[in-house]
């Protein structure tokens, strides 16, 4: 039993080129062509040798993960920043001047060192949990081999398999459906349409989107209700599962807004570096000194403008970002993606799951006439039904109780309890049916002691209706109840039931009337009538005619209320929220609406056969006008993400769907659900978020751009110190004057120092305003004027200090270690006022003073990173061994207490700097 060529040519074409996106249009192909071309055979199935010899031609049925880097390979990676090369390089240079005794260069690679240990740490915990996340657990499938039913596992399965199907099973393969009863299939994962989808094994239109090929069975989606038989068509990567998994594949990942102005930072700082030092060498050579001399003053100016501190900063504020967001649900895979969401301009969501509940709620119901609402959403079942915003009374509205109770009754579906969460075992539908039962009081297990079921006719898409036979609570008469779409129900029905529970003509007119103005909100209807009979069985011609009308109830997956609160507040922050989903248009809009997604006032919404008659300027525009885009294939999201990019938006891309992956990873930043979430989302996303809720979204935005900001805290703390040493150094050198600072005493500033008093600044807490502000411009530098003019102006100061305590005290005392220690005190000093004035103490101090009813921040990690600082600079100074390393000179309590009213100035320089660039808003200018 061997292959058709056409299925050969077909595989291979799969395998090969980009042509291997395009599919085989299975779907409109006739079963018995479908059979032929991949050699099944539908009465016996696949022998044991063709399944052996087709296992070898095309591999195991799964999905195999790119191999991991090696550990080492991953910890070489951390090296790979341009502010490391520098100080690599720094390092060897005082390697090679001062041999590989040099303390220096041990210090600057320790440093270098550190840096990619934490690194390495925190990509490794992330991975861990994304790992922890994904338990992969194979599933069992039932096909026809040598003639008889066998169970396999899944990943034994082959193209031409038999595979058959039920309630509750996982589809393992692609399959051509051959035979289907009352079949339906969630396919929310791949195409992102909530509810399930009704299939059948008829062909349909070539040109039918991925959601409307009811004739086939996707790997991946799940069976909710009746059963079926395929063909396999596909197996592992050629599944269309497996193919969206190569589009994705075929995406380079972006590098981060901040790592763009790390890289571009650094460039410039080596010029400036390097232009310096050779100013120093040239006029150092040029006044005659030692070769030895000059390349100190060289190697001193060198090491004093990099900042040896920043990158160790840079990581402990970024992974402070990890750790405060991993206890918001969410986990970041990687260090530069913390501060991405802080600068985000758009966040496309996909809609179910993300920003639905994903769990089918009635809001609506017509009974008697009566427009009742339904509060509460998902499966819980709790909340109210009103009339006119009042809460009703059963037991006056007799018509709404009937409806009610004839929704769970005529029902196959069970609510359970696990760990506090409510889930419906079954059809979503009939659990809304349920849910909204028990919201007035009913229960499943008290209403079928009540009325014993007697029969039923399950549900058929051919007739579109399910019924079930009752005997009535006084066991005189029985109950038909049958619930199914309108058009089904209500011509059938002869007569309705008013407010008072009256029997009336039906009113088919306005039944549709009121299922259409449910349908265009989004929901999806379902009818429900009775019929009052004598007999004890059920068949089709009992419910032909003469039902009773009960009413409509008009259900949606509705959007999560934390998630509502969310895009108000991504709204407020200058975040443009749209929706991406494989959803009809009608509820999509209805979803969008509710959660007051609009643009000008109105929701503008495109589907996915619009955009694809779209030339490429038009798509763009659609992409920045519309807020929802339906029913769109995956390269549509793709390249929406993409569209948006080249408007120079920064995109967050939320997801859970295999569908989402290309996009996912396209984005500057792709945001998966971790319950959820398909291990191929997960796998192409830079965050996974635990609770798979959009309100971690919100709350990830605000801790990326408290994290920004304290990192932009940091660089105009840090930079200033290497300004003010920088201007020492090279001034000395103009003047021919002996350094007021060695080398290694710029090492111990730049990284002791400056880490001890810098870190603090990572745990700085976000401020009120954070999300009031816009989103970071993509295009801000690093370094900005605003905040140039406050490094420049503190670079300054701190020279005036350094230079100037030196010079004093040599000349008084004429002890050169002693004037050098009692410079670098001064500057210390300086500093620790710098710090207070970036605080948000000082923030606070100053409204304080400006007579604003503020409460002083409590900020304990800055007093205590003021403490360390203080206890490390005692030890500097006054500790024998650190005099010998250092060349420093112990002090006397008086010469501490004039370094101390040194520093004091500082207060009102850091003041005139807070006028010019104020610390709120250093992320901002």
């Amino acid at each position: 039993m061997g292959y058709g060529s056409p299925f050969e040519h077909y595989q291979i074409e799969i395998m090969n080129d980009d042509k291997s996106l395009l599919p085989k249009l299975w779907h409109c192909l006739a079963i018995a062509d479908t059979a032929a071309e991949v050699g099944a055979n539908l009465e016996q199935g696949l022998n044991s040798e063709e399944v052996a010899k087709r296992q070898e031609q095309f591999g195991l049925n799964r999905l195999e993960s790119k191999g991991g880097k090696h550990p080492i390979i991953r910890f070489l990676e951390q090296f790979n920043q341009p502010l490391l090369y520098i100080l690599i390089i720094a390092g060897g240079i005082k390697f090679l001047l001062e041999g590989w005794q040099s303390a220096n260069g041990w210090v600057i690679w320790a440093v270098v060192l550190i840096n990619a240990i934490v690194s390495f740490i925190q990509e490794t915990k992330a991975e861990n949990a994304i790992a922890a996340l994904s338990s992969s657990i194979e599933t069992e499938a039932t096909v026809y081999r040598n003639g008889e039913k066998n169970k396999v596992p899944s990943s034994e399965i082959v193209p031409g398999d038999i595979v058959f199907i039920a309630s509750g099973d996982k589809v393992p393969a692609d399959l051509r459906l051959v035979e289907t009863k009352n079949l339906q299939v969630n396919e929310s994962a791949l195409t992102g349409e909530s509810t399930a989808v009704e299939k059948h094994p008829d062909t349909v239109e070539a040109n039918a989107s991925l959601g409307d090929r009811k004739s086939m069975g996707y790997a991946g989606s799940f069976v909710t209700a009746g059963q079926g038989r395929g063909i396999v068509i596909a197996t592992g990567k050629n599944t269309e599962t497996g193919r969206i998994s190569q589009l994705m594949e075929k995406q380079n990942n972006l590098i981060t807004p901040l790592t763009r102005k790390f890289d571009k930072f650094s460039r410039q700082l080596l010029y400036i570096i390097l232009g310096v030092a050779a100013l120093t060498l040239a006029v150092g050579l040029g006044y005659g000194q030692s070769l030895n001399d000059v390349f100190e003053a060289t190697i001193a100016l060198a090491v004093s403008a990099i900042p040896e501190g920043l990158p160790a900063v840079v990581t402990v504020a970024l992974a402070i970002g990890v750790s405060r967001m991993a206890n918001r649900h969410a986990i970041i895979r990687k260090l530069p993606a913390v501060e991405t969401l802080g600068s985000a301009t758009v966040i496309c969501s996909d809609k179910t799951g993300t920003l639905t509940e994903n769990q089918m709620t009635v809001q609506q119901i017509y009974a008697g006439g009566e427009n009742y609402q339904v509060s509460g959403s998902g499966y819980t079942p709790e909340g109210n039904i009103s009339l006119a915003d009042e809460e009703i009374n059963l037991a006056y509205h007799p018509v709404l109780e009937e409806c009610l109770r004839g929704g769970m009754l005529c029902n196959d579906s069970h609510l359970i309890q696990e760990e506090n969460t409510w889930k419906v075992v079954g059809d979503p539908t009939e659990g809304a049916l349920i849910v909204s039962a028990r919201k007035v009081g009913f229960t499943l297990a008290a209403l079928e002691a009540e009325m014993p079921r007697q029969d039923v006719i399950p549900f058929e898409s051919e007739y579109q209706y399910m019924a079930t036979l009752h005997e009535s609570s006084d066991r005189q008469t029985l109950v038909i109840y049958v619930k199914g779409s309108v058009e089904a129900i209500v011509s059938r029905c002869d007569e309705m039931l008013d407010s008072d529970g009256r029997i009336i003509p039906v009113d088919a007119a306005e039944i549709h009337k009121q299922a259409e103005t449910m349908a265009a909100s989004g929901l999806r209807v379902l009818a429900i009538a009775r019929k009052i009979t004598q007999q004890t069985t059920l068949d089709h011609e009992d419910i032909a005619q003469g039902l009773e009308f009960l009413g409509l109830q008009g259900m949606i997956d509705p959007p999560r209320e934390e998630a509502i609160r969310a895009v108000a507040a991504c709204k407020n922050a200058g975040i443009r929220v749209k929706m991406i989903t494989g959803d009809h248009i009608i509820t999509a809009s209805a979803i969008a609406s509710q959660m007051r997604l609009k643009r000008s006032g109105r929701v503008i919404a495109f589907t996915g056969e619009d955009l694809s008659q779209m030339d490429q300027q038009e798509f763009i525009n659609a992409a920045e006008d519309g807020v929802v885009f339906a029913r769109v294939a995956p390269e549509q999201k793709f390249r929406l993400v993409e569209a948006l990019q080249s408007r120079g938006d920064i995109v967050a891309m939320t997801g859970d769907g295999v569908n989402d992956a290309p996009a996912l990873k396209q984005a500057d930043i792709g945001v998966a659900m971790g319950q959820t979430g398909t291990e191929v989302a997960k796998e192409a996303s830079d965050m996974v978020l635990t609770d798979d809720n959009f309100a971690s979204i919100e709350a990830a935005v605000e801790e990326g751009r408290t994290v920004y900001r304290n990192l932009i805290k940091a660089i105009a703390f840090i930079l200033p110190v290497n300004g003010g040493e920088s201007m020492t150094i090279v001034i000395s050198v103009l003047l021919d004057r002996l350094l007021p600072i060695l080398s290694l005493q710029v090492l111990w500033l730049n990284m002791i120092n400056s880490i001890a008093m810098t870190v603090p600044l990572a745990f700085e807490p976000k401020s009120k305003q954070v999300m009031e502000q816009p989103p970071l411009s993509p295009n801000r530098p690093l370094l900005n004027k605003p905040l140039l003019l406050r490094i420049l102006l503190i670079s300054v100061f701190n020279w005036v200090l350094i230079f100037g305590m030196f010079e004093w005290v040599r000349m008084t005392t004429e002890e050169e270690a002693i004037a050098r220690t009692m410079a670098i005190q001064a500057l210390v000093f300086g500093r620790v006022f710098y710090l207070i004035s970036l605080s948000q103490i000082g923030e606070t101090l100053s409204s304080k003073l400006l007579g604003k009813d503020t409460e002083i921040a409590q900020a304990p990690v800055i007093w205590i990173g003021i403490a360390v600082t203080m206890v490390l600079q005692v030890i500097f100074s006054q500790v024998g061994f650190m005099n010998t390393l250092f060349s420093t000179a112990p002090l006397d309590l008086q010469q501490w207490l004039t370094c101390f009213l040194v520093g004091l100035p500082m207060i009102i320089v850091a003041a005139i700097a807070n006028r010019i660039d104020p610390p709120n808003q250093l992320a901002q200018n």
